[in-house]
């Protein structure tokens, strides 16, 4: 099964409007465009696919002209990333990439203040919002924590290493999403907003040219929303192997474990060492493949039952409520509305 499985939190599309919206901005067509429905954003457990919200922030941009989302304390004006990942390409190292993204959002905007910092071994970058007050749910600082690691990635061609995720407020309820955005450990009541990563990285060459930012460009910020999900190594392990299989409704945890060379009690031990379970790591990759198929108009219920292994489609509603919150046909049904 090779189809794309990932969701992401309905926490992002609510908090990303809520700027807009206490500017007087209309969202109805944005959630509309987006195949989402206002009554779903306030469920706390409904999950979205990239694909959703990449649409969504896209036309946020467009109807605020603020690559901030109404989220800062000055308007960041669509256009202004891309001009700076063009500067950005003009260097030569992961360095010169962080030093210039860095000086230039400092010129430019007085939303946000980014620091980027070498000491000893270690490689800081951190920022500071001007107005952290209009951003309450904190996503604008996230949003470019993650954006300040996965494009710099993306210029190396190779993910960075982070060795923790810094931020200065409390743990949120949406928490559980952070396994998905950062590769690292999250410390929360801290000093600053930020992360580090070994220094000897910098040296690093970009391998991107014009031709391939122009079509990274293009495609954001899906690929910000679905490259990279973060798992600890068995979890991950596993996962690769579920995604291979050629049927993920009947894979049972004693064929994952022989195609790892590993036995099932060792497997069983080393999941539950990592806080997780071979069942809810199946059942995730199932709830993500079910919203994925949900989001294709075209796919019957009973067929995407079948597919995950629902002997009747009343079982698979069940355990999509469960996983949700809300029954397929509903999620789907308020999804296609307005």
């Amino acid at each position: 099964m090779t189809s794309p499985r990932h969701s992401i939190s309905v926490h992002y599309a609510r908090t990303f409007l809520a700027g807009l919206e206490r500017r007087g901005y209309d969202c109805d067509p944005i959630l509309q465009r987006a195949g989402l429905h206002r009554r779903l954003l306030h469920n706390a457990q409904v999950r979205i696919t990239p694909y959703q919200l990449s649409t969504l922030v896209q036309e946020a941009w467009r109807l605020s002209d603020d690559e901030f989302v109404c989220l800062g304390s000055r308007p960041s004006r669509f256009g202004i990333f891309p001009l700076m990942a063009r500067q950005a390409l003009h260097g030569s190292t992961l360095r010169s990439v962080y030093r210039r993204s860095c000086h230039f959002y400092n010129l430019v905007s007085e939303a946000v203040q980014f620091r980027f910092e070498e000491d000893g071994d270690v490689a800081r970058l951190s920022l500071t919002l001007a107005r952290p007050e209009l951003d309450p749910d904190h996503t604008l600082c996230e949003f470019l924590l993650l954006i300040w690691h996965r494009f710099p990635s993306w210029m190396i061609g190779r993910r960075i290493p982070l060795r923790r995720i810094s931020f200065s407020f409390s743990r949120p309820g949406h928490a559980a999403e952070y396994r998905l955005m950062f590769p690292a450990p999250v410390e929360y009541d801290q000093a600053c907003d930020g992360f580090e990563f070994s220094r000897e990285l910098l040296n690093a060459p970009i391998v991107q040219t014009p031709s391939n930012l122009r079509t990274y460009m293009n495609r954001a910020p899906l690929d910000w929303f679905s490259r990279q999900a973060y798992y600890p190594i068995f979890t991950r392990r596993v996962l690769d192997q579920l995604e291979q299989s050629d049927s993920l409704a009947t894979a049972t945890m004693e064929e994952i474990a022989t195609a790892m060379h590993t036995t099932t009690r060792t497997l069983r031990r080393k999941l539950t060492d990592e806080g997780t379970s071979f069942q809810d790591i199946k059942d995730g990759l199932r709830r993500d493949t079910a919203i994925h198929l949900l989001s294709q108009p075209s796919e019957p219920v009973a067929a995407i039952a079948r597919t995950l292994g629902f002997s009747e489609p009343s079982a698979f509603t069940r355990a999509f409520k469960h996983w949700t919150g809300v029954a397929p046909s509903a999620y789907r049904k308020t999804a296609a509305s307005e």
